[in-house]
């Protein structure tokens, strides 16, 4: 039979793991879980002493981004993630509405085969997730 491919976004990784387990029972394949986000970079690995240390700008310091174009960490600063004022992560207090997907930063993808794709797409959207 055919297989259809699923991308379905989420607020947390720990939502996206929900589905994943019931997806591999479902005998998905391809299956994989991603954030991403508009900053490149993996986040601050180091204790930098902001007086001290030479380090390129605010988005180094608060996003871990290691860019070395002056224009983009500009942008990269104006972001309220810069600031230090919007919590990140699991723990992001001002996600209050679940249909709001300009806060879904969290990514799966999966390949089911074609007889279980609306199955699939309910435990995806009983977890959190949507399309």
């Amino acid at each position: 039979m055919a297989e259809r491919s699923i991308m379905a976004y989420f607020h947390s990784s720990s939502e996206a793991d929900r589905a994943v387990r019931k997806l591999e029972a479902l005998r998905a394949t391809g299956v994989s879980v991603s954030k991403f986000g508009v900053v490149p970079g993996n986040g601050v690995g180091e204790t930098i002493n902001p007086l001290t240390s030479d380090f390129p700008g605010l988005p180094y310091l608060t996003l871990g981004s290691e860019s070395t174009n002056q224009d983009a960490r500009v942008l990269m600063a104006a972001s309220p993630e810069a600031s230090g004022l919007a919590a990140g992560g699991d723990y992001n207090f001002y996600r209050t509405d679940p249909s709001d997907n300009s806060l879904k930063d969290t990514l799966l993808t999966a390949s089911v085969d074609e007889s279980v794709y609306e199955q699939a797409v309910r435990v995806i959207q009983d977890a959190g997730g949507s399309l």
